[in-house]
């Protein structure tokens, strides 16, 4: 066995003792199924477990069995994840469940291979799914889990590069204890996200680990895990509309693949118009302005890019293009409009307040 491995094999039984005392309460723990598993680990990527809550309790309401999420109107689906952004995750879930009805009689496979030709599961999903509803002993190794393993093996190779995962799973899997392998993966979950923390100090009198990390012993905490500087965002210029008619606002579709896939917008053109430029486009549109509202500046991330948005809120005159829809406020909360134009919602339930007797 690999030092490294050698030395992660010794957090194995302070680690679950710990999580026996600590161990966070989540309704995917207190009722386990591969269902539940799965919707809950494709919903915590890039996304924090508080934000999770409410949108785990309020998914598994419509669609409490995977035959349901496989039927499930797209739309409908859409607006339930609005909000927790990486739209093809939603897309992804759908297909992978229609796969799981059709294919597999709607019985999740307990096989790794399997597991990861489904679209959206990767290794660390398909480990958390197989060790916690199928107890079998194959780790799920994500940021926390590598910012663990670094620090406690003093490893100083960079993270970020797929060679050196590999490498960290590797160690994972031949430190992993044989009996109860779904906690141990959902402990090394709790103890990255609760005491070896990713931002500021981590809490090392708490640790299981404390007595055995080299991180610790050499006073590397800061240091490690090790990751080399990722290249800039792309920043992408956008001018977004917030056309409003009567009590209605312009929205339009997205392509059905790329970014934010199939879901409705405000219009939008690329670059950074200033009023004169932004009055051409609307003409273009077949739009006559007759009160512009107020000009708004937002930004959103991406994983790879940055939206800047200049943002007019205007109320007009006229149809616009073929196939954008003229929503009321109550058909607009029922569409998935993505968080990149949150600001401009609000605007445009402000607007519609306002305009009420």
């Amino acid at each position: 066995m690999d030092q490294q491995a050698e030395q992660l094999k010794k957090l194995a039984a302070p680690l679950l003792a710990w999580y026996d005392d600590n161990r966070r309460i989540l309704p995917w723990r207190e009722e386990v199924s591969a269902y539940r598993t799965w919707v809950s680990e494709i919903m915590l990527q890039q996304t924090r477990v508080a934000a999770v809550l409410p949108y785990f309790d309020r998914f598994m309401a419509a669609f409490p069995t995977v035959e349901s999420l496989a039927a499930a109107d797209t739309e409908r689906l859409m607006k339930l994840w609005e909000g927790l952004g990486y739209y093809s995750r939603a897309r992804n879930l759908q297909k992978a469940a229609q796969i799981v009805t059709e294919q597999y009689g709607g019985t999740f496979p307990d096989i790794y291979e399997k597991l990861t030709a489904l679209p959206g599961i990767g290794d660390y999903t398909a480990g958390a799914i197989l060790s916690i509803a199928f107890g079998q002993r194959i780790p799920a190794v994500d940021g926390n889990v590598l910012r663990l393993a670094a620090r406690i093996t003093g490893c100083d190779a960079d993270v970020l590069d797929a060679g050196n995962r590999k490498m960290f799973r590797g160690w994972m899997a031949e430190a992993m204890p044989a009996d109860r392998p779904g906690a141990y993966n959902q402990a090394l979950m709790d103890l990255g996200a609760m005491v070896c923390q990713p931002g500021g100090e981590p809490l090392c009198d708490r640790c299981p680990a404390a007595t055995f990390c080299r991180a610790r012993q050499g006073g590397r905490q800061r240091e490690l895990p090790v990751r080399i500087r990722k290249k800039e965002k792309r920043v992408e210029q956008l001018t977004v509309f917030l056309l409003r008619r009567g009590g209605q606002t312009a929205l339009r579709q997205r392509p059905d693949t790329g970014l934010l896939a199939g879901l409705w917008e405000y219009p939008n053109v690329p670059g950074a118009l200033d009023e004169t430029a932004a009055a051409r486009q609307l003409a273009d549109w077949g739009f006559t302005p007759h009160r512009w509202v107020k000009k708004l500046e937002a930004k959103h991330e991406f994983t790879h890019i940055r939206w800047e948005m200049t943002d007019y809120v205007l109320e007009v005159d006229g149809d616009g293009p073929a196939g954008w829809v003229w929503a009321d406020e109550a058909e607009r909360k029922r569409k998935a409009v993505p968080s990149a134009f949150e600001r401009l919602t609000r605007e445009s339930s402000g607007i519609a307040e306002e305009g009420r007797p």
